[in-house]
């Protein structure tokens, strides 16, 4: 699969939209955008882990979990966490965005709109993007983390989504920018 080259929102240190440039762009330059992925669980609060294709542009092989991708120009991160759900797994579901921060552990910097949703356990990856994929409890995927190779996106938002879990939320959904 080739490199998309899509347009994405260039935004600031606070979120706000500073302009529309390539994604390709945006990452060569550091340059920060939006990203929306949501945390997949089941009806038995299992959390779904996948493996990237060997043939997607960002890190081949890896184990992600969250799926996810850029939010297009214009789009909420719900529309676009919802819109990656879709294309990814073949669902259409509500994704509920818990909270946003700026993410600097991948390839470039970037705005991450973090998103639960319950989803059917009886998904339909897209080939192209997952190349197999698992459903773990909180414990096997805490084993997992330690002894997979995981993209760099899952450790941080994951272990964010756990504290915000475990605090119970937070009214305020947006946290302070990394410096």
């Amino acid at each position: 699969m080739g490199v998309v080259d899509e347009r994405v929102e260039r935004v600031d240190d606070q979120d706000r939209v500073l302009g529309v440039v390539s994604r390709r762009e945006a990452v060569r330059e550091g340059w920060l955008h939006r990203v929306a992925v949501t945390v997949c669980r089941d009806d038995r609060r299992r959390i779904f882990v996948h493996r990237r294709s060997e043939q997607v542009a960002r890190f081949p092989g890896l184990h992600e979990v969250l799926v996810g991708g850029a939010a297009h120009v214009g789009e909420s991160y719900e529309q676009a966490a919802a819109r990656e759900l879709a294309e990814e797994l073949g669902i259409r579901v509500r994704p509920r965005l818990l909270f946003t921060f700026v993410n600097r552990s991948g390839s470039s910097p970037h705005w991450l709109g973090v998103h639960e949703a319950v989803v059917p356990d009886a998904v339909v990856p897209d080939p192209d993007e997952i190349a197999r994929h698992c459903w773990l409890t909180e414990a096997e995927l805490g084993s997992a983390l330690s002894e997979w190779r995981f993209t760099p996106d899952s450790h941080e938002a994951f272990s964010r989504y756990l504290a915000f879990r475990r605090d119970g939320g937070s009214t305020d959904v947006r946290s302070t920018p990394a410096r």
